[in-house]
């Protein structure tokens, strides 16, 4: 009995990891998610199909009669799955981890809950090694002119 249990307990732990993390937001944070997934899979120099993985900001600003500007900073992380897929569950497409990190921000106006075309939604992605390394350089760089 005692084993059952326990089996029920693991078999409920790994369902509630398997959840895709893009649950957690609501629908106009995940448009931006959307959106960003959309440009990066048109993207020539992305080769990999991305998921997102967690959100680090968000906030909204209320513009009265229904508009909202949304921005929201967040981490999509390389899969396994063939640039292009349409199905990206975590159970066809496990997260890679000898890829680095998308680090993303967008910002974009909504009115009734549904994006605007107009003014052009902002985003930009950056992988995040490359991040570390202009920000390393940027701060060796201004930590020499203090010193000169």
């Amino acid at each position: 009995m005692a084993a059952l249990l326990l089996f029920l307990l693991c078999a409920a732990a790994v369902l509630i990891s398997a959840q895709e993390p893009n649950n957690e937001l609501s629908t106009q944070y995940k448009q931006g998610v959307d959106l960003a997934l959309q440009q990066l899979s048109l993207h020539a120099g992305v080769h990999h199909h991305f998921r997102f993985l967690r959100s680090l900001q968000k906030s909204e600003i209320e513009g009265g009669f229904g508009v909202k500007y949304v921005y929201l900073h967040f981490h999509l992380k390389p899969t396994r799955c063939a640039k292009g897929t349409t199905d990206s569950s975590p159970q066809r497409c496990p997260f890679r981890n000898d890829r680095p990190l998308m680090d993303c921000a967008v910002c974009y106006k909504t009115v009734g809950d549904e994006m605007e075309t107009n003014p052009k939604p902002y985003v930009h992605c950056i992988q995040r090694p490359r991040l570390t390394e202009v920000f390393s350089f940027i701060s060796v760089f201004s930590l020499l002119q203090r010193l000169l």
